[in-house]
C-alpha cells in the first residue's frame, strides 16, 4: 500500500496543469461509482491525476490513483487493496487500466455494494461498456466518454488561443456573432489544416515525429489486445482486421459493400459485421445508419468512417482526398453529444433527426439539400458565414 501512494506521487509530480479539459468539469466526480472511457491517448489518465493535485494536498491518504497493470496486482486483488485503503480512511479511490485486470467488473460490484460510502472512478478502454452487463454495473455506474482534442481545444492547448464552445442552437440560428469573436482572436483557417492533420490526439507536442506510428501502435494495441481479451476475437483474425482498417482508411468515405469487404479482407458477412460494431464501440470507425430508429443487431451500416482526421492519416497507404478529409472532420465533431444519422439522397448528414448538413468546398451549392428544411452546407476554405452556408472550421467549436 504504501508503495501505490508513492508511484502515485510520482505520476502527479509529472502531471501538468497548464491546461485542464473542459471535460473534466462535466464529471460528476462525487458519484459513487464513475467510468471514464476512450481510447489510448485522448488523456484519460491525465484528465483524473489532474483532478486530484486540485481538489487534495500532498501526501493526502484519502485519495489513491493506481493503475491496475501495476505488478501490485500479480499479488493482490482490488479487494484487497479496498480493505487496506478504506481501513486508513480512504475516501476516493481512482483505478486506471480497470479493462486489464480479469473480472474487474464483480470485484467493482462488490466494493459497491459494501462500501456504500466510497466513491470509486474507474477508466480504461472505450469497450468497458461490452464487459458491465457481466456483473450488472449499468444501472449502477456514470459513464463519461473522453474524446480527442476538437478543433477548440487544440487552438487552446496548442496555440494559446482561448475561446468558448459554440452551442448547435447558436451555429444552426446565428453564427454570426461567434464567429466574429474567434476572429477577433485568430484567424481560424490559418490553423485548420494542421489541425486536421495533427491536432485530435493530445501527444502531438511531446513527439511530434513519432506521432503517426503513435497511433498506429493504438490501433494495432486495441485490434491485436483489446479485441481478443474483451470481445473474444480469434487471434488469427486480428491480422484481418488490421487490413480491413487499412482498407477503409485508404477509400473514400466507403459505401457499404459486404460482399466487396468479405473478398478483401477474408472474413465471412456475419463476422464482418460483428467486427464493425467492435471497431465502432472502441472508437477506432463510425457506422453510420440512415434510420436509428430501426437499426437491428448486426444491420449493414450505409456508411463507415475512420474516427478521426489524424488517425486517418496515418493509417492511409496514398494521400488522403479532401472531401474525405472534410467528412471525417464533421462526422469526429458533430456525433459528439448528438446522434447522428446518414442524410442518404439529401445531405451527407442528419444531426438529432432535426439539421440536414452537407459538406464540400467554398463553391458547394444548395441543388441537393435545396428542399430540406433546416438545411446547411458546411464549406471548407471559408472563413464567415453566409445565409446558411457555414464555415467548416465551426463545427470544430461544438465541444
Amino acid at each position: 500500500m504504501q508503495r501505490l501512494f508513492q508511484l502515485q506521487e510520482q505520476l502527479l509530480g509529472l502531471t501538468p496543469m497548464e491546461i485542464v479539459r473542459d471535460c473534466a468539469s462535466k464529471i460528476n466526480w462525487d458519484s459513487q461509482l464513475v467510468a471514464i472511457r476512450g481510447p489510448k491517448g485522448v488523456g484519460k489518465s491525465t484528465i483524473i491525476r489532474q483532478y486530484i493535485k486540485q481538489h487534495y494536498a500532498p501526501n493526502d491518504l484519502s485519495a489513491l490513483y493506481c493503475s491496475l497493470d501495476a505488478n501490485y496486482f500479480v499479488e493482490h486483488s482490488i479487494l484487497d487493496l479496498v480493505e487496506q485503503f478504506y481501513r486508513i480512511g480512504g475516501k476516493h479511490l481512482f483505478l486506471d487500466e480497470v479493462h486489464k485486470y480479469p473480472n474487474w467488473s464483480h470485484e467493482i460490484k462488490e466494493i459497491y455494494d459494501f462500501y456504500p460510502d466510497l466513491r470509486v472512478v474507474i477508466s480504461g478502454s472505450s469497450l468497458l461498456s461490452l464487459m458491465q452487463g457481466d456483473a450488472d454495473l449499468s444501472r449502477r455506474c456514470v459513464n463519461y466518454d473522453i474524446q480527442g482534442l476538437s478543433f477548440r481545444e487544440y487552438l487552446r492547448f496548442y496555440e494559446g488561443i482561448e475561446l468558448p464552445v459554440c452551442t448547435m442552437d447558436e451555429l444552426v440560428t446565428d453564427a454570426h456573432p461567434f464567429v466574429a469573436q474567434v476572429y477577433k482572436q485568430c484567424k481560424p483557417m490559418a490553423y485548420f489544416d494542421k489541425y486536421l492533420q495533427y491536432g485530435y490526439f493530445p501527444y502531438y507536442k511531446n513527439n511530434p515525429v513519432e506521432y503517426y506510428a503513435a497511433i498506429a501502435n493504438v490501433v494495432r494495441y486495441i485490434i491485436e489486445d483489446e479485441l481478443p481479451r474483451i470481445c473474444k476475437v480469434e487471434l488469427g483474425n486480428t491480422r484481418k482486421i488490421r487490413a480491413l482498417m487499412n482498407i477503409l482508411a485508404s477509400s473514400e468515405p466507403y459505401e457499404v459493400d459486404i460482399t466487396r469487404m468479405s473478398v478483401q479482407s477474408g472474413l465471412q458477412r456475419p463476422t464482418i459485421l460483428a467486427y464493425l460494431k467492435y471497431l465502432s464501440d472502441a472508437k477506432l470507425i463510425h457506422l453510420l445508419y440512415s434510420d436509428l430508429v430501426n437499426v437491428k443487431k448486426l444491420q449493414k451500416p450505409d456508411k463507415i468512417y475512420i474516427e478521426d482526421t489524424n488517425m486517418l492519416c496515418a493509417l492511409a497507404s496514398r494521400p488522403v482526398k479532401e472531401g474525405t478529409m472534410r467528412e471525417t472532420f464533421a462526422i469526429s465533431h458533430l456525433s459528439v453529444g448528438h446522434e447522428l444519422e446518414y442524410g442518404k439522397q439529401h445531405g451527407d448528414f442528419v444531426v438529432d433527426g432535426r439539421y440536414t448538413f452537407e459538406v464540400g468546398g467554398a463553391g458547394k451549392n444548395f441543388k441537393q439539400i435545396a428542399d430540406i428544411p433546416n438545411s446547411f452546407i458546411l464549406a471548407d476554405d471559408t472563413d464567415y458565414p453566409f445565409g446558411n452556408k457555414l464555415p467548416l472550421w465551426l463545427i470544430g467549436f461544438l465541444y
